[in-house]
């Protein structure tokens, strides 16, 4: 049975205990509550990298205001361009060591018609705006969104879409890799129902999609595009 009173051990314990806590130097009242993340100031030189937006800005490579940008607006099948790997969506930064920044479409047409017969030097950064997101079918064979115009306009909350961050109003360029650009809906949900169980989409801001458009014929947009099953 326990006793009620401390033993002469416990009283030893107990001042030692005291002694120590009065040795120790008290923390100072913290004044602004925690937070779960480090504020902006911490965030300069985070783990040893520095983050501050000038170093940012520096970093990486600015998209002329107002999507203003050239891209490669077609590919054929079995073309020079097609064949060295040119996409629908690239960003054209250079022809022949000249920058692009700021130019018009028919400049650049000029300026492709300057250029060596034999040889043209393009500096290209990839699809800058594109995403590629996967995802399963359900039993029923759905992936969850829907449609128009090649423009994904709703996604079914809790489906495989929703929850790999397939997002509205992105217009869809490939599934599974192949071209759908200039397709009909009904061409494009012909292709997604025999595509498998998993379904990788490639999509870009249709903001986007439609300033790369804009000047594109109907016919060179849903007949020239080329349209082929890619070898895998």
């Amino acid at each position: 049975m326990s006793t009620l009173y401390p033993s002469l051990e416990d009283l030893k314990v107990d001042h030692a205990i005291q002694a120590q806590a009065r040795a120790t130097p008290r923390m100072p009242a913290v004044s602004q509550p925690s937070v779960l993340y480090p504020n902006l100031a911490e965030l300069e030189n985070y783990m040893g990298l520095s983050l501050s937006s000038q170093e940012v800005q520096q970093s990486l490579l600015q998209t002329p205001e107002g999507c203003r940008g050239l891209f490669v607006q077609l590919v054929q099948a079995n073309t020079p361009a097609s064949l060295v790997g040119l996409r629908f969506g690239d960003q054209i930064l250079q022809i022949d060591g000249r920058d692009c920044a700021g130019w018009s479409t028919a400049k650049a047409h000029r300026a492709v018609k300057k250029t060596s017969a034999e040889k043209i030097v393009m500096v290209v950064r990839d699809r800058p705006f594109q995403r590629t997101v996967t995802m399963h079918k359900d039993s029923m064979g759905h992936v969850g969104f829907v449609i128009k115009k090649g423009k994904v306009t709703s996604v079914v909350k809790g489906s495989s879409a929703a929850r790999n961050g397939l997002l509205t109003n992105h217009s869809v360029c490939e599934v599974n890799g192949q071209n759908v650009i200039g397709l009909k809906d009904k061409e494009v949900t012909g292709i997604l129902a025999t595509a498998g169980n998993v379904v990788t989409l490639t999509v870009i801001p249709t903001v986007i999609y439609e300033h790369m458009v804009k000047k594109l014929s109907p016919t060179l947009l849903h007949h020239t595009m080329d349209h082929s099953i890619p070898d895998v």
